[in-house]
């Protein structure tokens, strides 16, 4: 393929993939990206892990066969790690005292089980922390389950019957694939996968294609564009770029990439390639996730590339900011409808849309490869906008790198393109 282009684009696409491959910030972002985020996950799960674990609470109850039950139930979640105490039948100088143990930290809280005046059971928590979701949940579930225990024994049931009864019935979850049979469901594994796939290709894209932007900037502020267009032309220059930068990026995901196989190799990754948390990436997903970068790459570099070519600083780049930011919001914010229903309507617009394909059906391949057809289509659409988009860019940044001193008002980039 780099036989077909210009000896002038592959040496500026030589030029700027080995000055960005050695520099400093490749080599940082390369390494420290992927371990500062691996790190806030494990941070935020740890953290969630240990928040909730070894928790020392009371059972505060009038029937102290109930709160045996609820003890009884939270000491059988040995991840949770809970310490229990039991009084019953409580008094109001007992929630005096027990109200008191909360306040010296000689525990954490406790559930309080009363009735109210038209005989129902209430049912109150007293802790230190304004917000504990993962103590609060088990504490629900055990107290729902002790109430059920409860009930179904005073309706003649024996123990054992009423417990069986109480812990309910497992869930199995199957998933029915595009041939129409039923496997073993992965959970959210590949909603995790999909988010995985959408970041790496929102962040590399965005990255890269603000990069290339600035850079033009900078040569042409430094009036280095001057040199340099007597040696080549401008769409060489452009395209030059473009590519370099390009293969910057598939370079470090293919850093990236290789890292996590081999991590994946090693007993530390076992969990993730079994049970409900199981992470596999199939050939299709591995040749779609790179046409998507490609693709996306191009599109937004090219466009940023044409309108860093009508600015005249950095800081005017800076107002286009939000023409990135908001496709991959509204990517982003559209992922409720994709887990709902993948194949909605605002589903395939968003698939299809050439600002947001890149995203969305990075994050739909990662869940489940889609028809082909929709695949093809958005493929289609994307390579369609790209030519587009690149045409524009050219005649903009041929006018433009040589343009100093004025603002670009939409009468003269008009103009331009008609010079073009």
């Amino acid at each position: 393929m780099l036989n077909l282009l210009p000896r002038n684009v592959i040496l500026i696409a030589r030029r700027e993939y080995l000055e960005q491959i050695r520099g400093r910030a490749f080599r940082l972002t390369t390494i420290l990206l992927p371990v500062v985020f691996v790190a806030m996950i494990a941070a935020a799960n740890l953290i969630e892990h240990k928040s909730s674990q070894g928790r020392h609470v009371a059972i505060a109850a009038g029937n102290a066969t109930l709160a045996g039950d609820i003890r009884g139930f939270l000491l059988d979640d040995e991840s949770a790690q809970f310490r229990v105490d039991v009084v019953a039948p409580a008094t109001e100088e007992d929630r005096a005292q027990l109200l008191r143990q909360v306040q010296i930290k000689a525990i954490d809280g406790f559930l309080w089980i009363g009735k109210s005046p038209l005989g129902t059971v209430t049912a109150t928590y007293f802790s230190r922390s304004s917000s504990d979701p993962v103590t609060v949940s088990r504490l629900r579930s055990a107290l729902n389950r002790g109430m059920v225990e409860q009930r179904l024994m005073a309706s003649g049931m024996s123990a054992e019957e009423a417990d069986a009864v109480a812990k309910g019935i497992q869930l199995k979850l199957l998933q029915v694939n595009r041939e129409g049979r039923a496997a073993k469901s992965t959970g959210n594994a590949p909603i995790y996968k999909g988010m995985i796939m959408a970041f790496l290709l929102t962040m590399t894209t965005l990255l890269y294609g603000l990069d290339a932007a600035r850079s033009i900037i900078e040569e042409k502020t430094s009036r280095i564009f001057e040199v340099m267009l007597a040696v080549a032309r401008p769409d060489d220059l452009l395209a030059g770029k473009l590519i370099g930068v390009g293969a910057v990026g598939l370079t470090q995901i293919a850093i990236w990439v290789l890292a996590a196989v081999l991590l994946l190799g090693t007993a530390f990754a076992a969990p993730m390639l079994s049970g409900q948390f199981s992470l596999h990436f199939s050939w299709m997903e591995g040749v779609l996730f790179p046409l998507l970068f490609v693709l996306g790459f191009f599109l937004y570099s090219a466009l940023f590339s044409g309108l860093a070519a009508t600015c005249e600083t950095a800081q005017e780049l800076q107002m286009y900011m939000p023409l990135a930011a908001a496709p991959v919001w509204l990517s982003f914010g559209i992922i409720p409808l994709l887990l709902r229903d993948p194949n909605s309507v605002w589903s395939l617009a968003a698939s299809f849309f050439p600002l947001t394909a890149p995203f969305v059906m990075a994050f739909r391949i990662g869940m489940q490869v889609p028809p082909l057809w929709q695949v093809a289509v958005a493929v289609g659409l994307l390579a369609l906008s790209v030519w587009v988009v690149i045409w524009f860019s050219t005649r903009l940044y041929r006018v433009g790198i040589l343009m100093y001193g004025k603002r670009a008002t939409l009468p003269e980039l008009l103009r331009w393109l008609r010079y073009s």
